[in-house]
Order: structure tokens, then C-alpha cells, then sequence
């Protein structure tokens, strides 16, 4: 009679725990997840045969980077595919971080099963497992298993896939926002480059990061329009930023901050050293300005802005920032009531909208938009200028806006 194994009992209240979440799909917020993905991978890695001069230690992820190789069809062009995708992942750095994005990929994607099927079907790569004190290699363990992957592959996965850049370390991982703002020539965060990671040690105050009320002291910089900062070297930012130059950003940041609002357990090694070599450091906790305002809401999970619209001017033939000296005064001067107005940034455009009624007030894509900016001396107004036509010596107006 074949024993118990432990960890496939766990392993079951680990997805009766999911399944009785109730909630559908799975996210990453389910208390469950990590639990579960620890203990499968826990059985994964039981029994592996190490090679016996020892140069390379063998895990989970080089018999699933070995599956594409063999000749066989069906479901297996999609684990091909999974395969190179965690294969060419930028923000995985380590054969560890590889095997845990598979399988968070093969979750989403209901694959899981499918590769164990395979790998049972395969002796030479089973041969890999030890079949007197593995679960994969064990023919009475490994029956009740797959039938349990086979459950798992019911269960709705919707994981956030890019949220990928602590899978190195931990199976805990960060909580990721986006970050979108208007071209400008400094954003007014200060970096520093800690073992591949840009933490932001600063948000200089009056700056555009600061205004934008997002950006948090202690944050990551992990991607910028997309291009992965995971192992960046010094200045790479910086580079990254000078190609984008006058087009609108998109950062995902890594928050310092966990869901319940605690210190983010794998960033502890870093802020120590932070603060060792920046004595003066300090985590932020919320945004200034988002502490002396209420004037904010959340649309489709980005900031919106509730400010007032107070009017516009002709300003000339040219619509450089220059002239935002001369076009704020200029609507100043009019005096016009101010009106409530929803002012939203979004990815490709600018929408600025009545407040009460919702109507939009002005649509500007950000080509259209020939500069932005304050007026020196009065940081509580802001104003950008657009062409009033397609002829490029038509007059510019001025939308000015005041928080």
C-alpha cells in the first residue's frame, strides 16, 4: 500500500480554498494564490535528481524548457509558445523566475494539466524524478495529482502577467500602477540604481511627477512605455527617456506599499541599503498635494482631475512655450466666471469635460498640443496651446486651467 503525501493534501485545501473564494476569476488578490503556487511548486521540485558533478542545479523548469523539444502534437504548440515566452521574459533574470511565470502563464491559459501530461509521457524527462520520495515520479502520487491539475484547469485565471519582476525572489508579489503623463522636459524624480532595480529616492516638489499626484518616494521604476527596466545599469532611464523625448509617457511603477498598506516584504534588503547610503531618504507615504486635495477621482483606474477651465486667447502665429507667459495673463485679463471641468490625461489625448453634464469641452490628441506649462511665479494655473486650424499660421488658443 503507497503512503500519504503530505503535500498533495495541502495542495487540495490549497484549491478548495480558491474554489470557495467565490469570486470569478482569480485574480492576484485572492489570499489563496501565492499559497497554492508555493506548494505546487514545492511538488515540482520534490525529488529532482541532481546531476552528479553538481555544475548546474536542475529545477522544474529545465525538463518544462525540455518539452518543447520533443517530437510531439497536438496541445503542444501552445506550450511552445508559453515556453518562449518565459524564455524571453526581460524582467526574469533567473531559471526560478522562469519556471514561476510558466506557471502563472499555463494557469491563465488552462495549460497546466497539459504539461503534465506531457512530462508523464516522456520517461526520459521523468527519469529526472526520484520515484521513491517524489510526487512526479511516483505512479500512485502522481494519478491523484494530475487529477487535481485537471480541477485547476476549471478554475478562471485572470493574472496580471507583466507583474513579473519579482519572480526571482518571491512568489509575493508587488502591487503595480500606471503612471501617464503629458511631455514635459523634467518630470522631477530623483533615481537611484540599486542591483538592476531604479528606485525613485524623491519627488522634487512643484515638479510634474509631484502634480500628477501618483508618483511615491520608495516607488520602482519598472517599465517606461513599455521597455522593461528590470536590469537596468546606471543612466538607463535617463537614455530610455531621451529617445521618447516630446511624446506622452507611460511608467509602471512597482509601489513600495503592499495591499494592506505595509511595507512590500521583498523590498526590505533594498530599503536598508537605500537608507544606509542615503541617510536623508525617506518612504513616502501619499502624494503632497494628494494630502491638501479632494480634487481627484478614478476613471477606468486612472487619476482624473477635477479643476477649473478659465478661458482661452489667440496668442499668435507660434505656439511655443514661450509664449505661455504672454497667454495666461492674457485670459487672466478677461475675468470670465471659471467653469468646473474633469481634466483627463489619458495614453494618446488630452479630454477636458464639464464637470456637471459631462460634456466634452475639448479633444486634443497630444500632436495637436505644440506645448504646456506653468506660468513662472503662479504655480496654481497651467495652460497648453493648440493650432485652431490644420494651417500652420493660424492663431493659437490657450485653455487655461487653474487647480
Amino acid at each position: 500500500m503507497a503512503g500519504k503525501e503530505p503535500l498533495l493534501g495541502t495542495l487540495k485545501a490549497c484549491i478548495l480554498s480558491i474554489q470557495a473564494a467565490g469570486s470569478s476569476p482569480i485574480t492576484d488578490s485572492c489570499p489563496h494564490l501565492a499559497s497554492f503556487c508555493e506548494i505546487l511548486e514545492m511538488i515540482l521540485r520534490k525529488g529532482i535528481k541532481q546531476s552528479v558533478l553538481g555544475f548546474k542545479k536542475r529545477d522544474y523548469w529545465h525538463w518544462l524548457e525540455q518539452l518543447s523539444q520533443q517530437d510531439m502534437c497536438g496541445r503542444l504548440t501552445q506550450l511552445s509558445v508559453m515556453i518562449e515566452r518565459a524564455n524571453s521574459c526581460k524582467k526574469l533574470l533567473t531559471v526560478q523566475g522562469r519556471g514561476r511565470f510558466f506557471l502563472r502563464l499555463a494557469l491563465k491559459k488552462k495549460l497546466l494539466a497539459t504539461a503534465i501530461q506531457h512530462l508523464v509521457h516522456t520517461p526520459k524527462l521523468l527519469e529526472w524524478y526520484d520515484p521513491l520520495i517524489s510526487v512526479m515520479g511516483n505512479e500512485d502520487f502522481m494519478e491523484p495529482f494530475l487529477s487535481m491539475m485537471l480541477v485547476v484547469t476549471e478554475i478562471n485565471f485572470s493574472l496580471d502577467l507583466e507583474n513579473s519582476s519579482f519572480l526571482d525572489d518571491s512568489w509575493l508579489l508587488p502591487v503595480c500602477v500606471t503612471y501617464e503623463t503629458v511631455p514635459c522636459r523634467e518630470l522631477g524624480m530623483v533615481l537611484r540604481y540599486l542591483d538592476g532595480r531604479i528606485f525613485i529616492v524623491e519627488v522634487l516638489p512643484g515638479s510634474q511627477a509631484e502634480v500628477d499626484e501618483l508618483v511615491l518616494a520608495g516607488d520602482i521604476i519598472d517599465e517606461i512605455n513599455g521597455v522593461s527596466l528590470r536590469n537596468a545599469q546606471n543612466g538607463q532611464a535617463g537614455t530610455v527617456l531621451q529617445k521618447l523625448k516630446g511624446k506622452p509617457l507611460c511608467f509602471r511603477l512597482i509601489r513600495w506599499k503592499w495591499h494592506d498598506g505595509a511595507l512590500y516584504r521583498p523590498l526590505l534588503s533594498y530599503l536598508k541599503v537605500l537608507q544606509e547610503k542615503l541617510p536623508t531618504f525617506q518612504l513616502q507615504h501619499e502624494p503632497k498635494r494628494l494630502e491638501e486635495s479632494e480634487d481627484i477621482c478614478l476613471q477606468d483606474g486612472r487619476l482624473v482631475y477635477a479643476l477649473q477651465y478659465l478661458g482661452q486667447a489667440r496668442v499668435g502665429l507660434y505656439g511655443g512655450k514661450e509664449v505661455l507667459d504672454t497667454g495666461i495673463p492674457m485670459v487672466l485679463e478677461q475675468q470670465t466666471l471659471p467653469r468646473e471641468v474633469l481634466f483627463d490625461v489619458k495614453e494618446t489625448e488630452v479630454i477636458v469635460k464639464e464637470k456637471t453634464s459631462s460634456e466634452v469641452l475639448f479633444h486634443y490628441p497630444y500632436p495637436e498640443i505644440s506645448c504646456v506649462g506653468r506660468r513662472l511665479g503662479n504655480n496654481n494655473i497651467f495652460a497648453f496651446c493648440i493650432m485652431e486650424s490644420s494651417d500652420c499660421f493660424s492663431p493659437m488658443y490657450f485653455p487655461v486651467s487653474c487647480v
